[in-house]
């Protein structure tokens, strides 16, 4: 017999919960086939077996807290799958049937046998279809069966784009399957009466939501504000836009340029890029920008490494394919680790203004918001319409002292509103 642990996972990942077992007792696993998908603090994260046989045993049961070393399976790497010990029976019986039947007899038998396989394999392969973490999290929790999902993969993967298609077009009334545990209940409200519903946390989301109380227990947070002319940056986003696309590939967006001004502002006022450990202060020299992105499992905020070596369209790039893999919850432990600073847009849902919350241990977030046409007093005698955005740093007071936060903020819209300078400081 041989156990199958939980794996060492990072640094600052001691534990994760069973999301969903991919083989069940009695299924033949190969070395290096994944066989149980693990839902830790960040990411998902799917378990190999690195033994071939048939499972035995699991001893820990889908929505279980599993810690790092901890055994969760066991298999039995002396026994070979049922299909494959029926072989040997299945020549013995053709050689009785040579005895007994005639040559075409045998011939239409084993023909029809060979077109047919057994019933164990047949379930087997329904079972199983190879699928995305995020295509299997979907379909559990809209109870689609996904042996009925179509894809268009040309290796057969379903990803959650195939899933979503399936529910959208066909509905989940004809496969609904029963699930071992529900996470979700309709339920009679105590008090009024009235239906509602009970919706069980997901691990990430327990993780954000008792992250995000701590960081307010914890540091002196104060948020202030400032608005942005923003006629500067979309002007010239008009001019090079179709340029700088056919040489990069990429489109020219105002986070390139937001994070080029934060890297300018952080080089001026450097506390901002630091943390607390005990009584002490770690002031960071390198530039690992945050950039806050809304995804299917809750907020997730990836980095963007070496922010202040890069120029536009590398950071325009990363950011692009950081918030793909994010939509598609294909972000890694690396993806989401080590920022020193983080920039929040809300505006893309229509946010006027807020007040962002500090992504512990960092000190600093700037929260970007909704670019909106308002009357702007040019001078004594001319006021315009310009399309404004109000932004707010949000700072831990126990490093960082007012006017430095109002200095930094007060930078960052220097170099928004002046385009020219801020390709030169970047």
């Amino acid at each position: 017999m041989a156990e199958i642990k939980v794996p060492e996972l990072a640094e600052s990942i001691t534990e994760g919960t069973i999301a969903q077992w991919l083989k069940r007792p009695g299924d033949h696993v190969n070395k290096g086939e994944y066989i149980v998908e693990l839902e830790t603090d960040k990411v998902n994260i799917e378990i190999i077996s690195d033994y071939e046989g048939v499972l035995k045993e699991l001893r820990a049961k889908e929505g279980d807290t599993v810690k790092v070393g901890e055994t969760i399976a066991v298999v039995d790497v002396n026994e070979k799958a049922s299909h494959q010990v029926l072989q040997e029976p299945q020549q013995v019986n053709e050689q009785e049937l040579a005895k007994k039947q005639p040559a075409s007899s045998v011939k239409q038998i084993i023909q029809s046998t060979e077109s047919n396989p057994s019933e164990p394999e047949m379930q087997e392969k329904k079972d199983r279809p190879i699928a995305s973490p995020a295509a299997r999290k979907f379909a559990r929790e809209k109870g689609i069966d996904l042996s009925s999902v179509p894809t268009i993969d040309p290796l057969g993967r379903i990803r959650k784009h195939d899933v979503e298609l399936f529910h959208s077009n066909e509905g989940i009334s004809s496969v609904q399957q029963p699930q071992p545990q529900k996470s979700e209940q309709t339920v009679t409200h105590a008090e009024s009466g009235k239906p509602a519903e009970r919706i069980r946390m997901s691990r990430r989301r327990q993780t954000i939501a008792n992250r995000l109380v701590e960081v307010q227990q914890t540091a002196a947070m104060l948020t202030t504000f400032n608005e942005v002319d923003m006629t500067a940056v979309i002007n010239l986003r008009k001019r090079r836009k179709d340029k700088f696309f056919e040489e990069h590939e990429v489109r020219l967006g105002f986070m390139s340029f937001f994070t080029k001004a934060v890297v300018a502002a952080l080089k001026k006022q450097p506390y901002l890029n630091a943390e607390i450990q005990g009584d002490e202060i770690l002031l960071k020299k390198y530039y690992d920008i945050g950039i806050a992105v809304a995804a299917p499992e809750g907020l997730v905020v990836p980095v963007v490494r070496d922010a202040d070596r890069k120029n536009f369209a590398e950071i325009e790039s990363d950011i692009m394919e950081l918030a793909e893999k994010a939509r598609t919850n294909k972000l890694s432990l690396n993806d989401l680790q080590g920022g020193t600073f983080t920039i929040t847009n809300g505006g893309v849902f229509g946010s006027l203004l807020s007040t962002p919350i500090l992504n512990g241990p960092q000190v600093g977030i700037l929260g970007m918001h909704k670019i909106q046409l308002r009357p702007v007093a040019i001078d004594e005698e001319r006021i315009e319409n310009r399309p404004m955005m109000y932004i707010a740093l949000s700072y831990d007071h126990r490093i960082v002292d007012g006017k430095e936060a109002v200095t930094f903020l007060a930078k960052v819209k220097e170099l928004i509103e002046d385009a020219e300078s801020l390709l030169l400081e970047g």
